[in-house]
Order: structure tokens, then sequence, then C-alpha cells
């Protein structure tokens, strides 16, 4: 396999096969897991025969309940917070273990239009042949509606106002009408939008109060104690140092540890001790950030040093974090 980054549900397929394996309960329909496996496999357990299933979220277990749970009603999931907080990452695997298929994506971006969400056309179809089925451009929202599928959408509130609230629609009356060909298309059940937005972008767009109604929103903190964050800086850069085959040895704990400290320390702007006042840097010093400034001292380490990550690798990439 020579793709960069897998889909979710390719990277863990030895994990959803077991879980589907192991899951006698009544699942949704079109769910391939019930919801007790979707939140085993977001945080991750040992099944009854022994196996191991890796974590994928570290924190409150409460949140991802109340997140899946949503997923099994006429309600869509909004997951908010500061950047970094992993709300992708959720979302992808959230729309892998519900619906095996987390690639039905829209990319939310101040140029997105109504086509995107909706439905496009190609022009060289419909001027030939005028508006027809084979004209239309299905989208990932359209193609999740048909199949009972879950739609992702990236940052929602980088999207205008005016294309945000032709979700409404769609949310509320679990239909997206075609009025050009006087139909429309009716979502099969097992569908349903997880959208993601933070809380400190510029130029974002807010949720008219209709829309809000559709979401049920959870907040996704940044990781509550030092222990967390380690851990999850931990498992993540050996994730990513095996995808991206870097030649480096694995950073110590004492190392992550540090990188950990000053990143909570800058957010916190007041040094662990509490005896320190910190400048905090217009960054936000977040748990990806310091995954990506480890990363980078790998990247360093592997390739201009010994293998073994030093301090001087990670305070090149810290400069650029901040």
């Amino acid at each position: 396999m020579n793709a960069l980054r897998q889909h979710a549900e390719e990277q863990f397929a030895h994990e959803l096969e077991e879980l589907q394996k192991q899951d006698n309960g009544q699942r949704p329909p079109n769910w391939i897991l019930t919801p007790q496996s979707v939140v085993t496999y977001l945080m991750g357990g040992t099944l009854k025969n022994g196996f191991e299933v890796s974590p994928k979220y570290i924190g409150s277990r409460r949140l991802m309940e109340i997140a899946v749970a949503t997923l099994t009603t006429d309600r869509a999931l909004l997951l908010y917070g500061l950047p970094g907080t992993a709300k992708s990452w959720v979302a992808e695997h959230l729309a892998a273990a519900v619906s095996g298929n987390s690639t039905l994506l829209i990319q939310g971006t101040a140029g997105t239009g109504e086509e995107a969400i909706r439905y496009g056309w190609n022009y060289a179809r419909l001027l030939s042949e005028g508006p027809s089925e084979n004209a239309l451009v299905v989208t990932p929202m359209m193609r999740a509606m048909k199949d009972g599928k879950i739609a992702r959408i990236e940052e929602l509130t980088r999207i205008s106002a005016d294309v945000q609230d032709t979700l409404i629609t769609i949310l509320s009356e679990k239909t997206l009408p075609i009025p050009e060909l006087n139909t429309e298309v009716q979502a099969t059940k097992g569908f349903n939008v997880i959208a993601t937005a933070n809380n400190r972008d510029k130029g974002v767009n807010e949720l008219s109060s209709a829309l809000k109604r559709r979401f049920n929103t959870v907040i996704l903190p940044v990781p509550e104690s030092m222990n967390e964050e380690v851990d999850i800086v931990q498992r993540r850069v050996s994730s990513l140092s095996k995808s991206l085959e870097l030649p480096a040895e694995l950073p110590r704990l004492a190392e992550v540890q540090r990188l950990v400290t000053i990143f909570r320390e800058l957010r916190s702007g007041v040094s662990e001790d509490g005896k320190t006042k910190l400048k905090s840097p217009s960054g936000t010093m977040s748990t990806a950030e310091a995954i990506s400034v480890m990363n980078n001292g790998m990247a360093l380490a592997a390739h201009f040093g010994d293998g073994r990550v030093t301090a001087e690798d990670l305070a090149a990439g810290l400069i650029g974090a901040s």
C-alpha cells in the first residue's frame, strides 16, 4: 500500500472486522456496528476473545457516548472546539465505525458554494441534453443520503451563512429537492451529518439559529492532564512515524514530556509550578501542533543527525509552531 495516509476504515480494518465478529447487539439501520462497539472502537478496549482495540480518542468516554448517541437520532452532530482538539480525527473515525466509509467529505472554505453541498451540473451535458439525471453531478452529501451513510463537513463555520443554510432542508426534512428535474432525493435510514468547527478561526460565519437547532453540539476540550496529552502525542507520533517510514528512533518519554510541558505552559501563560508568568504566543499551541513539532524533530534526527531526537531538534520545530 503506497498511500501516504490511509482512510480510517482501511488503516483499522482488522479492528472493525473483529468488532463486527464480536458484536451481537442490535445495530441501527445501515450501521456496521452497535453504538456500544462504536464507542469501544473510539476509546479502545479488550474484547471478550482478548483482542486489543487501540484507542483513537484519549479523553472523556462520556463525550464519545453523547456523540454516538446523537447519530442514532434525527439530529446532526457538530464537533466544536479549539484548533487541534482532534475534531476532524474523531469525525473521520466516527464515520468509519458507523458507515464503514469516511470518504463522503465536504471541505468548508470561504469559496464553498451550494453546488458542493446539494448538487452540481455537468455543463457540457446540460447544454447538449438539458437538465437530466445524466447531467447531474452527485455530491458526497447526496451520495450519503442515497446510501444511508454519514456525510462529513469540515470547517462548517468557514462556509458563508447563506450556503450553510442550504443544510436546513436536508437536516430537517431529510430531503434534497432537485427542482430542475421536478424530483427529490430522500435520505435512506442511516444517513446523518457530522460537521466540525473551531472557535478560534478568523472570519468565522456564525450558524443561524435555525441551523443550530438541527445540530447537537459536542465540545471537544484540550487534554485535561499532562499524562493524557503525553499519551496522545506518543501514540500519534508512533503511528505517523510508521506511515512516513522515518529512519529514526521514537523519542524518549522524557523528550515528549518536556515538549508537552512547554506547550501546556505557553497555553496557560504560566509555568508548571505557577511561579512564573509567561507571554502566550498568537498560535493555539495545540496537541496537534505538539505532534507536528515532534515529527519534525524526528525527521531532523533521522536525516541530519544520529537518529535520536534531541532538545535541539525539538527547539527548531518549536520556533515555527509558536
